[in-house]
């Protein structure tokens, strides 16, 4: 080789290595999963919080490494207060009675193996991240260590109500943040979200609370296109207010009633237990499409809307139980907020779907033709829904449950629900023959004219 080409190559050579070294060494990949635990406990005046991540979501970080990729623990420690300030600190944004609080003090930070188990309760954590760290000798793959942290914060009082905004999904793909919060001279309360789940309240007032469950139901239902194409199916052949007070009131109490008593634990526990009921709501939807198309009967419209309802009520209640953990001390308040925020998401949607049938019937196609066109989209729709939701129940093994004391109490769940089911429907066939009566008089008045 020419002496000018190779020391050229040679020069080319010595500047490019370092660099893609160098390139190895900073380009953290994004974790797929990430697991944040954390506890939260005001004392006097100070908030301290107590979060422990894994050392590989700290990207952007360049901690020193021997080896194969084992920590240098003779230089990692002074870099991990401003891993905490980057990555955790800047993330949480508490807030005392709705005031944003100042930059916390690192109290501590130190790296943890994966196997330690300190963060099963707050006292064992404090004491862990406070005491001494990892001997200098030890060797741990960077990506299999856990960094630990205590912050602390200047707040006014341990009584105040706090609320904190996490923006920790950044961490990784998907990162699941499990976080306790010890109230003073209260029990503690633990939630459980993925992502940044916004403004997170955690003792929050009963007014608070019903507001961000209304909310939370409204955008639920609007959200839900199942259960939309269930109520639009309801609806379609319907033109008078009395058969659909009577549907919508119908479904309304029904969907009310397995919402709640899900909620509260009287649904059955078992894994296929949800999957059957999202086929469910599938095949009420194609059901209701195929009644419109062969022909409705109106009259008995209100028992179908009710017995379906009852399905939907339990998948309302899936969707909610996530959620409950925002409630603070105010469950019940929570339950009717959701309620309430459905069925003002369902009337937003008749409001509008109504009088939108109504026009097209009367000015662009035929009340009957419109109806069946209508259903059978819907009833596509929902059979490829219905296909797709038998299939993922076709998983799940379902057993015989063993004759215990779990079966009895089972039973004893089952009955109740059962008495509260019938209850209901008393109420709304009470209510359906009210209304027939009142129509029925109506008509005779009509029919005899003025005296």
């Amino acid at each position: 080789m020419h002496p000018r080409i190779s020391r050229g190559l040679l020069a080319a050579l010595t500047a490019v290595l370092p660099l893609g070294g160098a390139a190895r060494l900073s380009a953290h990949d994004i974790p797929a999963r990430v697991t944040v635990l954390a506890f939260l406990k005001p004392e006097g005046h100070t908030l301290r919080v107590i979060v422990r991540v894994p050392l590989e979501a700290m990207r952007d970080v360049e901690f020193p490494l021997l080896g194969p990729g084992y920590l240098d623990f003779a230089r990692v420690g002074p870099l991990l207060p401003d891993a905490a300030r980057l990555w955790i600190a800047g993330s949480l944004d508490p807030e005392e009675n709705g005031r944003r609080l100042d930059q916390p003090r690192v109290a501590a930070a130190r790296i943890s193996l994966p196997s330690d188990r300190s963060f099963e309760s707050y006292a064992a954590a404090l004491d862990h991240v406070s005491g001494a760290g990892l001997p200098v000798e030890t060797r741990l793959i960077w990506r299999q260590a856990l960094l630990d942290v205590v912050l602390e914060y200047s707040i006014g009082s341990d009584r105040s109500s706090f609320s904190l905004r996490p923006a920790l999904g950044r961490l990784g793909l998907r990162t699941t943040t499990v976080l306790r919060f010890l109230p003073p001279g209260r029990s503690e309360r633990a939630y459980q979200f993925v992502g940044d789940p916004g403004l997170v309240r955690l003792d929050p007032r009963w007014h608070q609370a019903a507001f961000r469950f209304i909310a939370l139901g409204f955008r639920h239902i609007l959200d839900g296109m199942d259960h939309l194409l269930f109520v639009l199916c309801l609806v379609i052949p319907l033109r008078k207010w009395r058969p659909l007070l009577a549907v919508i009131t119908a479904f309304t109490l029904a969907h009310s009633v397995t919402l709640i008593a899900s909620t509260l634990g009287l649904a059955p526990q078992a894994l296929w237990f949800p999957p059957l009921i999202e086929l469910l709501i599938a095949l009420s939807i194609v059901y209701m499409a195929f009644e419109n198309i062969v022909g409705a009967k109106l009259e008995r419209r209100w028992l179908l809307a009710f017995g379906f309802g009852l399905v939907h009520g339990f998948g309302f209640s899936f969707f909610l139980r996530d959620s409950l953990q925002f409630a603070g001390a105010h469950l019940a308040t929570s339950l009717l907020s959701f309620n309430l925020g459905v069925e003002l998401g369902q009337l937003c949607v008749l409001a509008l779907a109504i009088p939108v049938l109504s026009w097209l019937f009367r000015r662009v196609v035929a009340e009957r033709m419109g109806t069946i066109l209508l259903s059978a989209l819907v009833a596509h729709s929902a059979w490829h829904w219905m296909a797709d939701r038998a299939g993922t129940l076709r998983q799940y093994h379902f057993e015989w449950p063993a004759l215990d004391l779990a079966l009895l109490a089972g039973v004893l769940r089952a009955v109740t629900l059962l008495a509260i089911v019938g209850g209901a429907g008393w109420v709304m066939l009470g209510l359906v023959r009210r209304l027939r009566g009142t129509a029925a008089t109506g008509a005779a008045a009509v029919e005899a004219g003025p005296p």
